[in-house]
């Protein structure tokens, strides 16, 4: 007779811990109405290039000025702030999460909160954007090094549906918003066992049925009008015509050359590889093809024996040295919350052979022209979107990354979250 009264209880404390965590999160700042300007510092454009002594300024949230303070003459008494800072304090442009799930999952063992995956096998209408929460914990966490936008991925079936780009700093879903429904997102059917390594008996009759999927959306598409409207052709319709891209998700050599044909016997213009772990393998047909790798997590292990240990790290050179147009991303166990460890990536490539600035340009240019968002940020740039951050030494090293200022379209965001809350609370509580 006990036991309902146990799972009801059980029930209600989840209920009041879910509510905990969500409570207070930080007050979006007010649109940017002051003039600023940042001078001294050594400034990370993001686009390869490098000022030791950097004067930027922006105002209406977008760069006016980015030069070396040496070579240009200033009036102070324009700017209504201006912020000095010391030579060894840096500047980069904001940190871009492709392929996330922020915002749509909250605690990865509460069911309730993860918003990601919708029961289906072509969910071409599904819309990420939607379901996500702006007030979400585990964003202002990822802020704290540096990561100010993502693209907010759903995941699951054949086609899950489309993403779409937002910053980190809104009060709902619409405010948030920097490119809606950008693309469209295709989970290749593996043709072996991840397990067994045995071939997938189901692989030829699946891509049959993708095909046929594939065909009679385009065949759709090509009508305008429809008496009766068929949801997920009509979300595909911007796959056709150039509009969204498709990205594929796909690893393996085999995977990955198929995948390729399977959007040129498509028509598809605009493509891109999301994992990519055989990348390396088929550079050559990637180039020819034009087709961009958003290269999955490099902190990971080998996935074949006979691999080389210090495979992942050594990926990102490896491509760059091909003339692959890639970034790089963080999906996995526990993706949302280790998205904070992007920069960290970076310094990896870096650690293995890539040039410091290219090895940025994985976490910001790059993954700004793959997106379709580089008019806009990605780099510091005149004209751009003043989305940056200060730290106080290298953000793509651990040692270094230490945020103390960043500005979302030149609003200056409150860097606070509930784990620095909780590590000021208990260091309070054991004088530390």
């Amino acid at each position: 007779m006990k036991k309902p009264h146990i799972i009801l209880i059980a029930t209600l404390c989840l209920q009041l811990l879910t509510l905990n965590i969500l409570a207070q999160v930080e007050t979006p700042a007010p649109k940017q109405i002051k003039k600023i300007l940042i001078l001294n510092g050594v400034a990370h454009l993001g686009n390869g290039k490098v000022i030791d002594n950097a004067a930027i300024a922006f105002e209406n949230g977008k760069l006016t000025t980015v030069a070396d303070a040496k070579t240009i003459r200033l009036d102070i008494s324009y700017f209504d702030t201006v912020i000095r800072l010391q030579r060894k304090q840096h500047i980069y442009p904001g940190i871009i999460a492709p392929n996330s799930t922020l915002g749509i999952t909250e605690i990865d063992a509460v069911r309730a909160t993860r918003d990601y995956n919708v029961t289906g096998k072509y969910k071409a209408h599904v819309r990420s954007i939607t379901a996500y929460n702006a007030e979400s914990k585990i964003t202002t966490t990822v802020r704290s090094n540096g990561v100010l936008m993502a693209q907010i991925t759903p995941r699951g079936g054949i086609i899950s549906g489309t993403s779409s780009i937002v910053q980190f700093d809104a009060w709902n879903w619409e405010d948030a918003l920097i490119k809606k429904d950008d693309g469209m997102h295709l989970n290749w059917v593996r043709m072996f066992n991840r397990w067994t390594g045995k071939k997938n008996k189901n692989y030829e009759k699946s891509i049959a049925e993708l095909n046929s999927f594939f065909t009679d959306a385009l065949a759709y598409s090509k009508k305008e009008i429809h008496t009766e409207k068929n949801l997920r052709f009509e979300s595909m319709r911007g796959v056709f015509n150039g509009e969204k891209t498709l990205y594929i998700h796909a690893d393996f050599v085999k995977e990955l050359t198929e995948a390729i044909n399977f959007s040129k016997k498509h028509t598809i213009t605009k493509m891109v590889i999301v994992g990519g772990y055989d990348a390396h393998m088929v550079t050559d047909m990637l180039t020819e093809s034009n087709v961009a790798v958003i290269l999955k997590r490099v902190h990971s292990l080998p996935k074949r024996q006979e691999d080389d240990v210090y495979l992942p790290y050594k990926l990102p050179k490896m491509l760059f040295d091909a003339g692959v147009l890639f970034c790089l991303e963080n999906s996995g166990d526990m993706e949302a919350m280790g998205t904070r460890n992007l920069p960290f990536y970076a310094g990896t490539a870096a650690a293995y052979g890539m040039d410091k600035e290219e090895a940025l340009k994985l976490i910001t240019l790059n993954t700004a022209k793959i997106l379709g968002i580089d008019k806009t940020t990605g780099s510091l740039e005149v004209g751009k979107d003043a989305t940056l951050f200060i730290s106080d030494g290298d953000a793509l090293d651990m040692r270094g990354n230490d945020i103390k200022t960043a500005f979302i379209q030149g609003r200056l965001i409150d860097l606070d979250n509930h784990q620095k809350k909780l590590y000021r609370k208990y260091s309070d509580k054991y004088e530390r």
